[in-house]
């Protein structure tokens, strides 16, 4: 967590998908970078795709950590590496979708304090298009709303494939958190803004992942399937250079709420 000091605006910076180990190092980089330049004070990241594109195996959400990551939110992916169920309840970093049934372990919003500001952070799975049994997020984000500890920041991590789904449930809540960000589809949206009563949005945060693979993916494999339907395992994309895709919420020290919202689309030859 960066030193926080007592200035007109908190910023906290949301980092896309993070994809393998070549997404790991380029979120190093950029927090290494850009953490004083862009006067960070807190650092969220989707980190469900982090180990070999598929799943958070401790040692690399131990990585993040090291790198600066202060929170790391998961999705659909949550539970691929089997040891994270003997590790998620060890650390209050670690968020999994809260509207995952009951029998998985871990927790999927909690207050983070820095400073004199308490920030909850909320993980969310969203249902068109996706695998799983997730609990009506809505119905979730109304539960967190109406029976948990208030925070003066708010922000949710709504992990979805849809637009629409992503847009609806904004708008839905619009004036009662601080954000809602997308993640899931590993492509950043243009569509960041502020809603009429606060909120502010953005569809999809996008990755930090290989450039050149399809969603990260090698394209060669990924072209393969899509064009034949031929089966085959995905492997990350090796070549090239890696894309780091992160938003920044510019939040108002008095008001506790977002002043300008900015993506960053940065390459890095790793």
């Amino acid at each position: 967590m960066a030193f926080f000091q007592r200035r007109k605006t908190l910023n906290i910076l949301f980092i896309g998908d993070i994809v393998g180990k070549r997404g790991r190092k380029a979120t190093q980089i950029f927090l290494e970078q850009e953490m004083e330049k862009e006067s960070i004070d807190f650092v969220i990241a989707n980190g469900e795709n982090a180990t070999h594109g598929k799943g958070l195996n401790r040692e690399h959400m131990l990585e993040l950590l090291k790198s600066g990551v202060d929170v790391v939110t998961l999705g659909n992916h949550a539970f691929s590496k089997k040891e994270i169920l003997h590790y998620i309840d060890l650390y209050d970093e670690i968020l999994r979708p809260e509207n995952l049934n009951a029998v998985f372990p871990g927790k999927g919003s909690r207050i983070y304090n820095i400073g004199e500001k308490s920030i909850r952070v909320t993980n969310l799975l969203g249902r068109a298009f996706m695998d799983g049994n997730a609990e009506n997020p809505f119905d979730t984000m109304d539960r967190i709303l109406n029976e948990e500890e208030k925070a003066d920041i708010h922000i949710v991590d709504f992990h979805a494939e849809a637009t629409g789904e992503k847009q609806s449930f904004a708008w839905n809540f619009d004036g009662k958190v601080t954000a809602i960000l997308g993640t899931h589809t590993h492509v950043v949206t243009a569509d960041e803004r502020i809603l009429p009563k606060g909120t502010a949005f953005q569809s999809d945060v996008g990755m930090v992942g290989p450039y050149f693979g399809i969603l990260g993916a090698s394209r060669k494999e990924v072209i393969l399937k899509t064009r034949t339907g031929f089966p085959t395992t995905f492997e990350l994309e090796e070549e090239g250079p890696v894309l780091f895709n992160g938003t920044l919420l510019q939040i108002d020290d008095a008001t506790n709420q977002v002043q300008k919202i900015k993506r960053f689309a940065e390459i890095y030859e790793i």
